[in-house]
């Protein structure tokens, strides 16, 4: 009887927006319940955008703001949090983060702002994995993996600009015959930012499209996980009211062997 061979990482990319949802009085806390759908996703690696770090008018307004910094409160148990600012505004601070159910043995940030009005960043973390324990490893000799959380900008031409300093960064920070995955919010409503990743040997499951935004009616795939060194084998956006209310983005959920 055949049965299916175990992925090697299940890695998910999500923007949650900033843990709140609405437009004025309207506006409500969905943190808690990120927190839960998190945990729900089950991946081996989580990598977010749009995670605050503290914001002072927040924490007043809204009765349940948690204690810690966002990318701490949502890590499942067991897992271990890194987060690194992209933002900081008159009020606070944001940037991206990642969770990882595997032991992170580095991490360093980059700033990427093309422009005084959007202060954009990377976080390279690198993560040691391989446990017989593991829900999704198929093997037991721990390998290194570079995983590389982005969240482009918002003008065309900063994002080609952004991409090609990742590349950059890439080519002067992460081994050539490394694993390396590349995930997060790429902001790209085209396909020249995936024409420029592939050019440089960084692929995604390419079967078939899973819009991810607007959350409430998905058009369009903004999040992608691209991977070097590792086998894209499938990716899923769940559906579903809970989903759609928690955050403007759906998160992305792909799946890799070695």
């Amino acid at each position: 009887m055949k049965t299916d061979k175990p992925a090697f990482l299940k890695v998910a990319t999500y923007n949650i927006h900033k843990g709140v949802q609405g437009l004025g009085p309207a506006r409500r806390l969905e943190i808690h319940n990120l927190g839960l759908a998190i945990e729900q996703l089950d991946a081996d690696i989580v990598c977010l955008q749009e995670v605050r770090k503290v914001h002072r008018r927040e924490e007043k307004y809204f009765k349940h703001w948690p204690e810690l910094p966002q990318a701490e409160f949502l890590a499942p148990p067991g897992y271990e949090a890194v987060y690194r600012t992209n933002a900081v505004t008159r009020h606070g601070e944001h940037g991206n983060a990642l969770l990882s159910r595997w032991p992170v043995i580095s991490h360093r940030h980059e700033d990427m702002s093309d422009h005084r009005f959007e202060q954009r960043g990377l976080l390279h973390v690198e993560v040691k994995v391989g446990d017989a324990t593991a829900p999704h490893a198929s093997q037991t000799e721990p390998v290194n993996v570079h995983v590389i959380v982005v969240h482009l900008g918002l003008i065309p031409a900063s994002r080609v600009r952004q991409v090609s300093q990742l590349h950059k960064y890439i080519a002067r920070e992460v081994p050539d015959n490394a694993a390396l995955l590349v995930a997060g919010d790429f902001n790209d409503w085209g396909a020249r930012i995936s024409r420029m990743m592939q050019s440089k040997d960084l692929q995604e499951w390419q079967t078939n499209a899973q819009p991810t935004y607007p959350s409430r009616l998905p058009m369009v795939q903004l999040d992608h996980v691209y991977a070097r060194g590792l086998r894209p084998v499938s990716q899923m956006v769940p559906h579903g009211k809970i989903w759609q209310r928690m955050s403007d983005h759906l998160p992305l959920v792909a799946k890799f062997e070695r």
